[in-house]
């Protein structure tokens, strides 16, 4: 009997979740709080973030609003970092560990195209990013698109929190991560000529912007060839205040009042006292 339920345990299931681990991970959680510790909480990207690989190089796209909690910090905030001169980065997640994070990334990179007289790999870059990542178990909230262009051609990473990562033609990031890969999935081809490409991730940080709150004013773009980068600041404001073209004053009595309640107050001072302010 205990050699049958150990090989049923082992079988494949045929589809759906499956909830087998959640007893370990109540018991992980248990233990750490007997000794103090505490695991750590999943962050809010509130960030729309994407890249994609065209016919001559990558172009990587971003939207500009920085949230706190439910309050918008800044409108027009930098999202597309310098890692390399054909090599950028976006950064998803709390914005000062991505700010760090890419600035960290480019100092070495620096110091590593001085040591070996050479230009940084793509993949270089990304091993490095992931390796410190993964070093700090996700207690860094950064999550990185790595676009640019090396010896071996143009390529395209996606770097997780924890240090997992993808390569892959088209990625998208950040809590407006779901409408924007939509517009890709739908709309993606390999090859693609720079204007089609540049209007594709135009309307997928579009998407993201006008259907998720943690994103919002304008697109920014990099587009990154073998030639060098133009990092394109305001490409596009897919939310610009519209101007008003009518008048909207009504005179009164335009809305009828259908009742009207009256009720007195009786107010009685207790004290009344007058100070002069002293103007010398």
């Amino acid at each position: 009997m205990k050699m049958f339920h150990s090989l049923k345990a082992c079988e494949l299931q045929n589809g759906g979740f499956c909830f087998e681990n959640s007893h370990r991970n109540a018991v992980l959680e248990s233990n750490f709080s007997e000794y103090g510790y505490k695991a750590p909480n999943a962050r809010k990207t509130g960030t729309t973030i994407a890249g994609m690989v065209y016919k001559d190089g990558v172009i990587l796209g971003s939207d500009t609003r920085a949230t706190d909690d439910m309050v918008v910090a800044d409108k027009n905030c930098i999202k597309i970092h310098y890692i390399a001169p054909k090599i950028y980065c976006c950064g998803a997640g709390v914005a000062a560990d991505a700010e760090v994070t890419t600035q960290i990334m480019a100092s070495n990179v620096e110091l590593h195209m001085l040591n070996t007289g050479r230009p940084p790999l793509v993949a270089t870059v990304t091993r490095q990013l992931k390796q410190m990542l993964f070093r700090y178990q996700g207690h860094v909230g950064s999550s990185l698109i790595i676009g640019g262009t090396d010896v071996t051609g143009a390529h395209l990473y996606s770097v997780y929190p924890h240090g997992s990562y993808d390569k892959l033609p088209y990625l998208t990031m950040g809590s407006g991560a779901a409408a924007a890969i939509s517009v890709l999935e739908d709309r993606y081809k390999p090859n693609m000529e720079l204007e089609e490409a540049k209007n594709l991730m135009r309307d997928t940080i579009a998407a993201g912007i006008l259907t998720d709150l943690g994103s919002g004013s304008n697109v920014d773009l990099c587009i990154i060839t073998q030639a060098g980068a133009e990092f394109l600041r305001g490409f596009d404001q897919p939310t610009a205040q519209a101007k008003r073209v009518g008048q909207y004053r009504y005179k009164p009595g335009t809305t009828a009042v259908l009742t009207k309640t009256v009720t007195p107050l009786s107010v009685d001072t207790v004290s009344q006292s007058v100070q002069v302010m002293d103007t010398e």
